[in-house]
């Protein structure tokens, strides 16, 4: 007999799953989570949104975007870069070399141009295409000791922040901390080659003719350089602050040419011969062309035209026949007087220039100003405009660029111009004066400040103490005695030998003495 089939017994597994202890610690995310616009396709290359070569274009056919663009490239970076202590304290050897070195850094960051030009012409590119890029170049240290300003913004593309995030060293105020965060890669291709970047801050190796990254054993040669983006907005590629007066732009482009093509193409035509009941001769045709060909000169001066006509019309003798006539009319009238679309070029240049928040002053449109009224243009650009481009451009080379150097003490920062309005400083001086509050030393440096002169503090304990104090410390000079006033004009009149005056002011002496109680000697 066969044995009988076992039938198969299911298993049944158990777990167990059991909350976390109170005790356990918090985990936060490694870094943001937030979803981006190209999450599902963060592995290719990020298009640009619009056609940066025609931005160019219309900078380039523009009446009004080249005056903004200087003027931002001008204010903001063009004063010059310097460095200055975080920290109003007593200046110790280390900060002083730490000065020091933060000075030689900023000058030697390209050896081509002034380190200030370097970002005038970022600050140009990114008013053009919306964005601008530095290739950061490091020493085998990590510092970095080169910036180059890459000038074709095209020619770069990017890719959305790739997985996985990486650990990468942030250091504030001097001490090391580390951050995870997902970095991105850049790519440039110009002429047929391409070569790859690094997102500024990604501690990986790239190899810069592939993309890729590898652990090491790369020639130092073949390691790819970092990339500094400087972008307008949020978007990918950032986005000129003039984009939403693109229309404008183009349209003033096109009155322009419209005006210009009157030169070419417009039809000068100043005058209509109309003949009637007849046609020219042909000799009085050729006298006409003759005449508006040579009416140039002195030779035309004063020289007159007659016109023959002849009859067209075949008619028997025995009828009455019209004589033909000659009528010239004026067509000056009809003739462009001058340009078309004034109003409309004069809006369209306002509008973009309130989309650099620009007065007229800064664009070389200076006929409604007055010394008041320029004055107060100044100082509201540039506490709206430069002064805050400034700072976050300051953010971004002491906190990016500089931040491997692990500074305690000084910053680097952009240079401003002094607008300050001599009338209102003279108003504020009288005012702390008289309130008590103005040193010899501050009015000196004040002085000498606005003479363009170093100023150096007296170094007696009166230099820092307010004029009023002082002078309300000092005793007042006692006036001299009547008899003393007296003694003063005798030897007066003795060294004039003058007698009469001597002795008369001798009496009147001893009278004033005996009516004071005083004994006197003579």
């Amino acid at each position: 007999m066969s044995e009988p089939v076992k039938k198969a017994v299911p298993q049944v597994s158990v777990k167990i799953i059991a909350s976390a202890p109170a005790s356990a610690p918090v985990v936060k995310a490694e870094g943001p989570t937030a979803l981006t616009d190209n999450v599902t396709n963060a592995s290719y290359w990020l298009n640009h949104p619009v056609h940066l070569e025609g931005l160019r274009e219309m900078v380039n056919h523009s009446t009004i975007l080249p005056q903004c663009i200087r003027a931002y490239k001008n204010n903001i970076a063009g004063f010059g870069i310097g460095v200055r202590y975080i920290d109003d304290i007593e200046e110790t050897g280390e900060m002083k070399a730490e000065y020091t070195t933060a000075e030689g850094i900023i000058d030697l960051l390209n050896l081509d141009m002034d380190t200030k030009e370097v970002f005038e012409d970022l600050i140009e590119s990114r008013e053009i295409y919306g964005n601008a890029y530095l290739e950061v170049v490091r020493s085998i240290k990590g510092e970095v000791v080169q910036v180059e300003f890459i000038k074709d913004t095209p020619t770069i593309k990017k890719t959305s922040p790739l997985e996985p995030a990486v650990e990468a060293v942030y250091c504030y105020k001097g001490t090391k901390m580390k951050r995870r965060k997902k970095f991105c890669k850049y790519q440039q291709q110009k002429n047929g080659k391409t070569v790859y970047f690094r997102e500024f801050g990604d501690p990986r190796i790239m190899d810069l003719r592939s993309g890729e990254y590898v652990e090491k054993g790369l020639e130092l040669p073949y390691q790819a350089n970092e990339i500094l983006e400087f972008a307008i907005g949020t978007d990918d590629y950032g986005m000129v602050r003039w984009i939403g007066q693109i229309l404008n732009v183009d349209g003033s482009r096109k009155a322009e040419n419209l005006n210009n093509n009157y030169f070419v193409n417009g039809r000068h035509t100043p005058l209509m011969i109309v003949v009637k009941g007849g046609s020219l001769s042909d000799e009085s045709y050729t006298k006409l062309q003759s005449y508006m060909d040579g009416i140039r000169g002195e030779a035309g001066q004063h020289a007159f035209l007659l016109l023959e006509v002849e009859d067209t019309e075949n008619k028997a003798a025995f009828e009455d026949a019209k004589q033909p006539s000659v009528e010239i009319k004026d067509m000056a009238s009809i003739l462009q007087k001058d340009e078309l679309f004034q109003d409309y070029l004069d809006n369209s240049r306002r509008k973009v220039q309130s989309s650099f928040q620009l007065p007229d002053l800064y664009v070389g449109y200076t006929t409604d100003f007055n010394r008041a009224t320029a004055q107060t243009a100044m100082e509201v650009t540039e506490k709206q405009v430069f002064q805050p481009e400034r700072k976050s451009l300051a953010w971004l080379i002491n906190n990016k660029l500089l931040n491997g150097y692990r500074f305690k003490y000084v910053e680097v920062y952009f240079k401003e111009p002094d607008i300050t309005n001599p009338d209102d400083l003279t108003k504020i001086l009288n005012i702390t004066e008289r309130a008590g509050g103005l040193t010899p030393n501050a009015a000196k440096e004040l002085t000498c400040k606005s003479l363009g002169m170093v100023s150096e503090n007296y170094e007696e304990e009166w230099g820092d103490i307010p004029l009023v104090v002082s002078k309300a410390q000092t005793p007042a000079a006692a006036s001299p005695s009547v008899p003393e006033q007296l003694d003063s004009a005798i030897k007066k009149a003795v060294a004039r030998k003058d007698e009469d005056v001597m002795c008369v002011m001798k009496e009147v002496k001893k009278l004033l003495l005996k009516m004071g109680g005083e004994k006197v000697a003579m």
